[in-house]
């Protein structure tokens, strides 16, 4: 190697140096104001990473790391939104909500497929002729998400079982260890939509038909047909929802889903907890909240 030679390979890696420092000091700058990088086709980001909160609404601890984030579109995203929230309020165990999303991944992509192998419909490609109800039925994600955790619930000790075995144990899969290579994917989307992280899912909106009072009636009755009778609440001056929340981990599952919704809602701004979700920046950002009732509300605006 000549001299000259060293010399120019020196001059690029001090080049190197500087501009990973000049990338650094820019990300420390930005913090929270830094938007998510998405792949191409991809809507959303699911990420397991940031602080999780405990039953009193406690920071527990963190974690960081490209590997903890899923990237999904914006009908997967919000499918996997419901298939947690009928778990959730079944009450069923964490674990529960792993295998049920691990078997639409595998199964569907987390698509509400219209058709499939022989009559397989839906998310979990259920089929009518082996009794999962019927073509209308198992095309709802609601009712085939109940359908499935009703019968992984039913398997005896499903709950000691390799997630590939549990939803094998209902499925009758042929390819009956498939399941299995969904299982982080899965971890880190129940960890996040089930409140045990926070600011955990980021979605960038594009072009929505919902708009107004409309919109808002819609959200509210997607809301209650996922979680349930929640307790809503009037905001002045905005067009939306506001629910009512008791403790912060629920205020994060219900902030969760209203992101992961937002593209067939048509909501624009998610409020909750000191933190604020807009569809123009696409994830999050500290904002200062007007206390009292505000931090018992999660708050969401539509277009």
């Amino acid at each position: 190697m000549t001299m000259r030679t060293r010399h120019v390979l020196m001059v690029l890696t001090a080049l190197v140096v500087v501009a990973a420092f000049g990338v650094y000091v820019l990300v420390q700058r930005l913090g929270d104001h830094l938007p998510q990088l998405l792949p191409p086709g991809r809507a959303c980001v699911v990420n397991a990473g940031n602080a999780s909160v405990n039953a009193k609404g406690t920071a527990s601890g963190t974690s960081s790391g490209a590997d903890s984030a899923v990237a999904l579109d914006a009908e997967q995203v919000a499918n996997a939104a419901t298939i947690t929230a009928v778990g959730l309020r079944r009450g069923v165990p964490q674990r529960a909500l792993v295998v049920a999303l691990a078997t639409a991944w595998q199964e569907s992509k987390l698509e509400n497929l219209g058709g499939g192998d022989r009559d397989s419909i839906g998310l979990f490609q259920q089929r009518p002729s082996q009794g999962w109800g019927t073509p209308e039925q198992v095309a709802d994600p609601r009712y085939a998400a109940n359908a499935f955790y009703t019968a992984l619930l039913k398997v005896k000790g499903w709950e000691k079982m390799r997630v590939t075995d549990a939803a094998q144990e209902v499925q009758r899969s042929a390819l009956p260890e498939a399941y299995e290579k969904w299982v982080d994917e899965s971890e880190i989307m129940a960890r996040a939509l089930s409140g045990e992280a926070t600011s955990a899912v980021a979605c960038t909106v594009t072009e929505t038909t919902s708009h107004g009072t409309e919109a808002a009636k819609t959200l509210t009755a997607g809301v209650k047909l996922d979680w349930g009778n929640v307790s809503t609440a009037d905001v002045a001056d905005l067009v939306g929802v506001a629910l009512k929340v008791r403790e912060q981990k629920t205020g994060w599952q219900y902030a969760h889903w209203l992101v992961a919704h937002a593209q067939d809602h048509g909501v624009k701004r998610v409020v909750f907890n000191d933190m604020e979700w807009t569809a123009k920046s696409g994830g999050w950002t500290r904002v200062t909240q007007r206390g009292g009732a505000a931090a018992q509300q999660v708050v969401a605006e539509v277009y």
